[in-house]
């Protein structure tokens, strides 16, 4: 039994959408929602405002539970997986999570440190200049524009090796050469097998190629 469960698990695919319901105040957001998302693509959800967009997100970061239905990640509930579904996935919220006293350099290092990433200021410092921040990496965040602060925060991707990035809105405040540098940072993510499920109210163009599911809530 438990080989045939090990198979029927490595058959799906990872991230799994089973009946999923929603309700917020006593509203359904949505209900019946039912999606497989292979490795290697990219999930974009969009709908108006109220939607449950971000409530999605939450579910599937396991976050905020479902009235109905389960999120599975390689087969397996993400309810009962916890600490080792957590090691797998990388969350992107509205919020930068930037420490304002710190700067683009200490916060990454911190980050990388709390999520038991091996990464040295060098490696960091390289990251920060991917992501446009070169000559800033040292100014203290509360000193940076919010695009300049959004790609500190963004500049962690760089060093994740989670298979799964959960993205809310994470084109926000970016300008097009910060836009284009998270495209192509998605879009080698997705080559290499991973897959990003993120919302984004910006009409964006993933990059040639890059395998793509759209959800409409």
């Amino acid at each position: 039994m438990d080989r045939v469960a090990t198979a029927a698990s490595l058959a799906a695919p990872p991230l799994q959408l089973v009946n999923l319901q929603c309700i917020r105040a006593r509203r359904v957001l949505f209900s019946g929602l039912t999606l497989d998302v292979p490795a290697g693509h990219v999930l974009r959800v969009q709908g108006p405002n109220g939607a449950g967009k971000t409530s999605l997100l939450r579910m599937i970061c396991g976050l905020l539970s479902p009235h109905a239905g389960e999120v599975l990640w390689k087969g397996r509930n993400i309810a009962r997986l916890r600490e080792e579904y957590s090691r797998e996935l990388t969350f992107f919220g509205h919020l930068a999570g930037l420490k304002a006293e710190l700067s683009p350099l200490e916060n990454l290092l911190v980050t990388a440190a709390l999520s038991d990433v091996a990464c040295d200021s060098a490696t960091a410092l390289q990251a920060l200049a991917a992501a446009g921040l070169g000559g800033h990496e040292r100014m203290p965040v509360r000193a940076l524009s919010q695009g300049q602060r959004r790609r500190a925060a963004l500049a962690r991707l760089m060093l994740s090796p989670t298979p799964l990035w959960v993205l809310d809105e994470p084109f926000n405040a970016l300008d097009q050469a910060a836009t284009q540098w998270l495209l192509a940072l998605i879009g080698a993510h997705a080559n290499r097998g991973g897959i990003i499920v993120l919302t984004s109210h910006q009409s964006v163009a993933l990059e040639r190629g890059t395998c793509q599911i759209t959800l409409t809530l």
